[in-house]
């Protein structure tokens, strides 16, 4: 190897560490709130870039009837809700979140196809369809059960990754989909031909974790979200609703998860199941933070993609086995390190 390939070698592990952080971030945040290992992160990213495939193709996504249906259940398990304890204040805006909003949405992408439109219109309808599911998918499949146990939840957990790859399936087709880059262009670097997209990739996944830093630490619902990280029955009491912070949670996980699908479709082919083994990559950096700390899963994600592409070049057949054994030092380590453990209470 020599120096031209170790440069390349890593633009590529920073392209992909850069994804990792985020997606690693997304788990972190929702373990912290909700107490849940979020398996199906990585679904969210076969989502967000297919649906913006079929867009640019002129079709109408099979995500948005996944939309509206879901939408309508949890409108129905509401107004079961809202008749048993005879109340019916938020109603209306539930309803128009969750059944006007899908519709509408559906009838305005049928009758005006985003084939032509511009690149950023067909990103922003892409995250539209895609990134309310997050909090359709927490009360309909995590709300019920947030009061379980840890290992309850990662079972459920395991259980609606399969449900979502078999939508996928159903919805998108066995075929992968490959975006158009965001810009052609290619930048010299220090002697090395950088692709513009590699710049959007990271450039994106920096400005939104300055997005995230800044929703935490300046914005109310961040606060909120925070004290029900550190204390979720405490929340409770000084009246933060963790039922609000857990879909406030997912909602940003889903974001996540679908720009990060849009930001690497142009640089790979994506499957309708090509997110769990992006996802839990990034899960190796959320453990690398112990579930908990922010930055240090996301200098975690960022070796895992540095790690991956090194030993891709050393030993391409054994790279995932390379990249998912690093979690066994890291557990031995803080199995080591760790002197008290907290008995779950009952």
């Amino acid at each position: 190897m020599d120096f031209q390939i170790a440069l390349l070698l890593g633009q590529d592990g920073i392209t992909n560490g850069a994804i990792y952080a985020l997606l690693s971030l997304a788990l972190v945040l929702a373990f912290a709130v909700t107490r849940a290992i979020f398996i199906p992160q990585g679904e969210f990213v076969s989502y967000g870039a297919l649906t913006l495939a079929a867009l640019q193709a002129g079709r109408l996504p099979g995500t948005v009837w996944l939309l509206v249906v879901a939408g309508a259940l949890v409108a129905l398990v509401e107004l079961v809700g809202a008749a048993r304890t005879r109340r019916w204040r938020g109603v209306p805006v539930m309803l128009g979140w969750n059944v006007a909003y899908p519709v509408a949405l559906a009838l305005v992408l049928r009758w005006v196809p985003l084939q032509t439109a511009s690149m950023p219109l067909q990103i922003a309808a892409a995250l539209a369809i895609v990134v309310p599911l997050g909090p359709m998918l927490y009360r309909l499949a995590y709300q019920p059960l947030a009061e379980a146990s840890v290992l309850v939840l990662l079972i459920l957990s395991v259980a609606v990754h399969v449900v979502m790859v078999g939508l996928g399936l159903l919805v998108f087709g066995a075929e992968g989909s490959r975006n158009p880059s965001f810009s052609g262009e290619r930048l010299e670097f220090a002697g090395m031909s950088v692709p513009a997209q590699t710049l959007w990739v990271v450039g994106c996944s920096l400005a939104f974790m300055v997005i995230l830093y800044l929703l935490f630490e300046r914005t109310l619902y961040g606060k909120a979200l925070r004290a029900t990280a550190i204390n979720r029955a405490g929340a409770r009491l000084m009246g933060i609703p963790t039922a609000l912070a857990g879909k406030l949670s997912f909602f940003l996980c889903a974001a996540i998860g679908a720009l990060s699908g849009i930001l690497i479709a142009p640089i790979t082919t994506i499957y309708y199941d090509t997110g769990f083994l992006i996802g839990l990559k990034g899960f190796v950096g959320a453990i690398i933070g112990g579930l908990a700390s922010y930055p240090l899963a996301a200098v975690g994600a960022v070796l895992v993609g540095l790690l991956e592409s090194y030993s891709s070049f050393w030993a391409s057949a054994y790279k995932e086995a390379i990249v998912f054994t690093l979690i066994i030092p890291v557990l031995l380590w803080r199995s080591l390190t760790t002197h008290h453990v907290e008995e779950e209470e009952e």
